[in-house]
């Protein structure tokens, strides 16, 4: 089964809500807990009891953790691998990028059964080209993992880079899409293949053909709402995993409040 598959058979039962796990400063500073490791393993503990049970899509934003060292990379191998045993599937968003053995080895730490950060998939910069992910790609497909490429990311300055055209008239963004929905049609389902398109952005390239999931962040906090991905996702919403995180998690610390913001987002996004 591919990812796309596998998360859209868990997202029938535990809806399409994608959850970002982003452990800021100023939010473990609002729960109480000390901006230190053991504010973040605190914090992280009740994110996993919170979603691993009812999320299908959990995304862990890599830099928070990344900021303690290896002892803050240790707390993220103990969510990953709390959040998957609870059933979500996680996607750990590293937005790596890079090109031949070091695009293997990020591959590997991330997609491979052996690492111990290993996960459901992996947030990937196309930008040294989409062909440089290839390592990302294959081990993608030799594992049933699945990888979201950026292709329409928010930020202000990503829109003269992302929306340049080139000669046949395409965005760079919709270049992107297109090359992503080419390798997801050797499957005759969704493919493990996805994309990352931001829910704000005005001109977001066109997803109809992709035959994998869109996740879409920058829903609740940075504005983003369920009309802006119905619009950027028209009749094919079924692809669409918005992303979460600020909303949810600011009704922390409790687990009961967490869950209940996280169904709250879910049912608004099913209307």
């Amino acid at each position: 089964m591919t990812f796309g598959e596998q998360l859209a058979r868990l997202s029938a039962e535990r809806g399409n809500l994608c959850v970002g796990i982003d452990p800021h400063s100023s939010l473990l500073e609002s729960w109480g807990l000390g901006d230190d490791i053991a504010g973040l393993a605190e914090f992280s503990r009740r994110c996993v009891e919170a979603f691993a049970t009812t999320a299908s899509l959990v995304k862990p934003q890599v830099a928070f953790y990344e900021r303690f060292g290896s002892a803050g990379f240790a707390v993220l191998e103990e969510t990953i691998a709390g959040l998957r045993a609870g059933g979500a599937l996680v996607v750990a968003d590293a937005k790596r990028g890079d090109i031949g053995s070091t695009m293997a080895g990020y591959a590997a730490a991330w997609l491979d059964d052996a690492s111990p950060l290993c996960s459901d998939a992996v947030t990937v910069s196309p930008y040294l080209g989409v062909g440089s992910l290839e390592p990302v790609f294959a081990l993608a497909e030799e594992k049933g993992r699945g990888v979201f490429v950026l292709a329409a990311t928010s930020n202000p300055e990503a829109r003269e880079l992302q929306g340049h055209r080139g000669v046949d008239g395409r965005s760079i963004a919709q270049q992107i899409v297109d090359e992503v929905a080419r390798r997801n049609a050797t499957h005759s389902g969704l493919g493990n293949l996805g994309v990352v398109v931001g829910a704000t952005v005005e001109q977001a390239p066109d997803c109809h053909l992709l035959n994998g999931p869109v996740l879409l962040p920058g829903v609740g906090a940075q504005g983003g709402s369920a009309n802006d991905v119905a619009q950027i996702m028209g009749d094919r919403t079924d692809l669409a995993y918005p992303n979460v995180s600020r909303a949810v998690l600011s009704a922390g610390p409790g687990v009961a409040k967490l869950r209940k913001a996280a169904a709250s987002f879910a049912d608004e996004l099913k209307r």
